[in-house]
């Protein structure tokens, strides 16, 4: 017979864990093109190019916290949980952090494919983060094996 719930749960754990090598990678993605290109830059003003170059630690700190929270999920591991909140809490933070600068400096009113991906970028902070921090707290007497017990 099948376990229909655990079949649910570890489908949920394999998607999430996928958007979080997808998020993990992107956010060095969009580093190496925002160093080496105009490609996502929402403007050249010198208080956006200075706030964003303040983000590149903190972003790899989040993209490395993704990608080791979804080796977790994909085996199963008990590490998927504090590496999974310290990545949805800092997605979170980031995401906040961008928002409030676009509010403040009327960024959201620029209508440039540049903008739209900063927009895109600061929905899935704000989405996956909070996400990733409930599911893997959920999961995490699955993911312990010693709590199985």
């Amino acid at each position: 017979m099948v376990d229909r719930p655990a079949d649910d749960a570890s489908r949920s754990a394999r998607t999430l864990a996928i958007l979080l090598l997808i998020a993990g990678g992107g956010t060095f993605a969009y580093w190496i093109a925002f160093f080496s290109s105009d490609l996502v830059r929402a403007t050249t003003e010198p208080c956006y190019l200075v706030f964003e170059r303040a983000f590149p630690a903190a972003d790899a700190w989040a993209a490395v916290a993704a990608i080791l929270a979804a080796l977790g999920l994909l085996r199963r591991r008990p590490q998927a949980v504090p590496f999974g909140i310290a990545a949805g809490s800092a997605f979170t933070f980031l995401g906040l952090m961008d928002v409030l600068y676009n509010l403040e400096h009327g960024m959201y009113a620029l209508h440039t494919a540049e903008m739209a991906y900063e927009t895109l970028i600061n929905v899935v902070c704000l989405t996956l983060g909070p996400a990733t921090m409930l599911c893997v707290w959920r999961w995490r007497r699955r993911l312990d094996p010693v709590a199985v017990r």
